[in-house]
């Protein structure tokens, strides 16, 4: 499952929310009209503001935190986020899949995992002390049950054909937050790392069962973050002392893992195996964002395979992620507004398929203009072709 090669046929989605669709009788139609395989639709998702240019009811959403798009449940409800309440109807999710499928068009449930926004539950505390009330701490058991109630509610959904978790595994601090005020220090990806670093209780009895001696971790960490706040230049290498970062990093990857494995058998205990069960994740482990880090040598057993964001067009994550036993799809941004540059997406998947990717997301149906969705239009006709 590891290549394109030989000519077999792309796998082709495209991302859409509920509040695309519901309320907008063209929607699916039009959605459809894109030639894509299935949707991927927004089941548990965080807070956001969404523009809906072709809506006939609003132009901007708000949704205002972490919300259900549909029922969890009496035995959930205690663990997982509230129903929104922007969108009209009880199961605003299961109204957009279904007006999906009566246009031919199947669905795959959208999950968003460890990014949170107003949602009481165990966080990560960095280095300083700070909560991060944006990101969950996959080492706490209490997020761990979390996650697994997510799988549960989206599994025993008889309308979709697959799931797609974001940012399951380690979220940390590079995130986009309401009226953002932290780029006055830019910093570099190692330092993004240690700003990313949970200190928790749970974490710390997970160091110790690493051998890791937390508060030398954590002044170690304060050093090297100090000298760059206080106007050095951009750090490399991270912690500085490879033995601890190779530790650091054991310990994080087995945590996420065994988050991910504990999602996986919950949704194969309701569904078959050739259930699709994808994580959006990245091949460079220690990256704490929605394409969570990964490590292919242990990646959670039984799942389907990854979606790799390829937004710039640049096909190195799936080069990075192919030939490891799971299926990749590359994420591709067709939104010019955001930065895409629509015409060239069908060149990006031919590179995408040619470094080994099986399938192709396209990000967003519902945020792109009708130009963005033309252009979207012809690189599925191209590709499929």
């Amino acid at each position: 499952m590891n290549g394109q090669g030989d000519g077999d046929r792309m796998e082709i989605a495209a991302y859409v929310y509920p509040w695309d669709v519901v309320g907008d009788d063209a929607a699916a139609e039009r959605i459809a009209g894109l030639g894509v395989d299935h949707a991927v639709v927004a089941a548990f998702y965080h807070a956001t503001r969404a523009v809906t240019p072709r809506h006939p009811q609003h132009r901007v959403v708000v949704a205002e935190r972490s919300a259900a798009y549909l029922p969890v449940g009496a035995v959930w409800e205690r663990v997982l986020p509230a129903a929104q309440t922007w969108v009209g109807g009880e199961d605003a999710f299961g109204a957009t899949v279904g007006a999906l499928a009566a246009a031919g068009v199947g669905a795959h449930a959208w999950v968003v995992v460890d990014h949170v926004d107003a949602f009481d539950a165990p966080h990560v505390v960095n280095a300083y002390g700070d909560v991060y009330p944006w990101a969950l701490c996959p080492s706490r058991d209490g997020v761990l049950e979390y996650a697994v109630g997510l799988a549960a509610v989206v599994a025993a959904r008889t309308d979709v054909v697959g799931v797609e978790f974001e940012a399951a595994g380690w979220y940390g601090f590079d995130h986009l937050h309401e009226h953002d005020k932290v780029a006055g220090i830019p910093l570099s990806d190692d330092e993004l790392y240690l700003m990313s670093l949970c200190f928790c209780d749970a974490c710390g009895g997970e160091y110790q069962a690493s051998g890791i001696d937390a508060a030398k971790l954590r002044s170690a960490v304060r050093e090297r973050l100090d000298a760059r706040f206080a106007g050095a230049g951009p750090m490399v290498g991270g912690l500085g002392d490879e033995g601890l970062a190779a530790a650091v990093l054991g310990m994080r990857t087995r945590v996420g893992d065994r988050l991910r494995e504990a999602m996986v058998r919950e949704v194969r205990v309701q569904r078959g195996a050739e259930f699709p069960v994808l994580f959006h994740a990245s091949p460079q482990p220690h990256r704490s964002i929605a394409f969570t880090g990964v490590d292919f040598a242990s990646f959670a057993e039984g799942a389907s395979g990854v979606v790799v964001q390829c937004w710039n067009g640049d096909s190195e994550n799936v080069r990075l992620s192919a030939g490891h036993g799971v299926a990749v799809h590359a994420g591709l941004l067709g939104v010019r507004g955001m930065g895409a540059r629509p015409e060239l997406l069908a060149e990006q998947g031919a590179a995408m398929r040619g470094a080994g990717a099986e399938g192709i997301r396209l990000y967003h149906a519902g945020l792109g203009s009708d130009a963005d969705l033309e252009a979207m239009r012809r690189a599925v006709g191209v590709l499929k072709g």
